[in-house]
């Protein structure tokens, strides 16, 4: 499709400035194929993900239809999350920078509901909210849908995942008839397709193509593994690339919650968010992230969807998504704004399937990669190191260079100095043996207490880290049973290990362990 700029674009010219200003100069596929049906009345079907700039492609044609002399309810937006709830409210402030008299609010769980009462009594014509927030306003009349004439479904497909297909269909049911209706999703299921059918009138499908190879910029890799390493596979790329922040996505609430508690036994700084967390939690958790705090995020798909993060430099992906537009959705946390990034999928048996699947729906080269050795991991610290030194101006060096040269007089010449120093970078002193294979470089340890007696890994890890004084990143596989668990430990770190825990808890529990026979 020919480039449209949105200088061209059939709206106000207090919009087109607005966008402008907010850096819009060509319409992405989505809006160019959407906001002249919106305009012409239409109802429509818009199959597009986060990222395509469909917030705009519906933004925009919703305030052209606003009566600013009216101060009544006219178009409700509906949103799975509160982040994208106040993300889309966010952007249509922003174009309606130039343009008067029309108010804008979003409307969500988590937030004292008096305060959004405050806001929507003043007159707002346009609501942006999670459907469970706007059935509560409907119900307290504090949202009156008799003159609602525009609404919009966005990230249908999430909403229905969420178990918000009730309410959506309430609060269709509350507005007229003659409404305009938009849904965007970026699947189409056949709940999606139902809903579709009952509550559109005669809907255009507008599915943006091109968005499956949007990913110019992303160094994608996978790596293939046995299930049961993926804890140390992960702790390894974590620890290879060192990102200043990185997101983690993994299938299930379940596996977020592990995955967490592993890399805080482990050392790192990370925070999970899934969609049982409470918004407060939920809030405390972005502000760790988005302050630095937390440098981790695991999460859920359904958890991450509408959060706008910028700087993300790593994705993992701790298990291989179920869908490809889930992929995609992933993996486009990294690279944003004209920067690089790195997605790496740890993979495991059948996951390969679906790893190829995944390669062929993007029609991008996901690179196989080893599994970086500790080797690896100290070269690439040197290698970071190196390059920091280099961009430091001499400046910045001063009181150091007179250090250096007095040590270079009396006691160590500057190449030894700068190899001691690199060596000290590297920060590793991990064995590069097969992660977890059980080897003649691996022993496995017995301990006589299991998950009957309350135990976890992460109780098993911060018991021989703290106690041995060995790093959690060594520790192999530990696999808790009923009445007991197996740790693999490195050979040469055995000896401590049984020495330091003799007569140590854990978790309260005395805990004897022995080795367990080659045989």
């Amino acid at each position: 499709m020919e480039n449209i700029r949105f200088e061209d674009l059939a709206v106000s010219p207090q919009l087109k400035r607005a966008a402008a200003d907010m850096g819009f100069e060509f319409a992405t596929p989505i809006q160019a194929k959407t906001i002249d049906a919106i305009l012409d009345g239409k109802d429509v079907i818009g199959q597009a993900k986060t990222g395509s700039g469909k917030t705009a492609a519906f933004a925009l044609p919703c305030i052209e239809r606003i009566d600013p002399d009216d101060d009544s309810l006219q178009a409700v937006i509906l949103s799975p999350t509160r982040e994208l709830a106040m993300q889309i409210c966010t952007e249509i402030r922003k174009l309606l920078k130039y343009t008067d008299n029309i108010k804008t609010a979003a409307v969500y769980g988590g937030q004292p509901i008096i305060e959004q009462i405050k806001v929507l009594r003043k007159g707002v014509q346009i609501v942006v909210g999670t459907p469970g927030r706007v059935i509560d306003h409907i119900k307290r009349h504090t949202l009156k849908m008799q003159n609602v004439g525009y609404v919009v479904l966005d990230e249908a497909d999430e909403m229905l995942n969420m178990g918000f297909r009730e309410d959506m269909e309430k609060i269709l049911k509350k507005i007229p008839g003659d409404r305009q209706t938009l849904l965007f999703s970026a699947t189409m299921p056949k709940a999606i397709k139902d809903i579709a059918q009952s509550y559109l009138n005669d809907p255009v499908h507008i599915k943006a193509e091109e968005e499956k190879t949007a990913m110019p910029d992303i160094a994608q890799f996978y790596t293939e593994i046995k299930e049961k390493t993926k804890p140390e596979a992960l702790c390894r790329m974590l620890e290879y690339y060192s990102p200043a922040l990185a997101m983690v996505f993994c299938n299930t609430k379940k596996r977020v919650d592990e995955v967490t508690d592993m890399l805080k036994s482990r050392g790192f700084s990370a925070a999970g968010l899934h969609g049982d967390m409470d918004q407060p939690k939920r809030d405390k958790v972005m502000k760790k992230f988005r302050t630095g705090r937390a440098n981790i995020l695991v999460a859920t798909d359904v958890a991450a969807r509408g959060l706008d993060i910028e700087n993300v430099e790593l994705v993992l992906n701790y298990d291989v998504p179920l869908e490809e537009e889930y992929y995609v959705h992933r993996v486009g946390r990294t690279g944003r704004a004209g920067r690089t990034g790195t997605a790496v999928s740890l993979v495991a048996g059948k996951e390969v399937n679906r790893m190829r699947a995944i390669a062929g729906y993007t029609k991008k080269k996901i690179k196989l990669m080893p599994l970086p050795s500790y080797s690896d991991i100290a070269d690439n610290r040197i290698k970071k190191t190196v390059e920091a030194a280099k961009e430091m101006s001499h400046t910045e060096l001063g009181k150091y260079l007179e250090t250096v040269e007095k040590l270079a007089q009396n006691e160590m010449s500057p190449v030894l100095l700068a190899a001691a120093l690199l060596k000290m970078a590297a920060g590793t002193d991990g064995e590069d043996t097969e992660i977890l294979s059980g080897g003649p470089e691996v022993r496995v340890i017995y301990i006589d207490a299991g998950s009957r007696d309350g135990i976890r890994i992460k109780d098993v890890l911060g018991a021989i880290a703290g106690e041995c004084g060995i790093q959690g990143s060594v520790i192999g596989d530990i696999e808790v049973l009923e009445d007991h668990t197996l740790v693999e430990i490195p050979r040469k770190y055995v000896r401590d290990v049984l020495k330091g825990m003799k007569g140590k808890k854990i978790k309260k529990k005395s805990a004897r362990m022995s080795l367990v026979s080659d045989d």
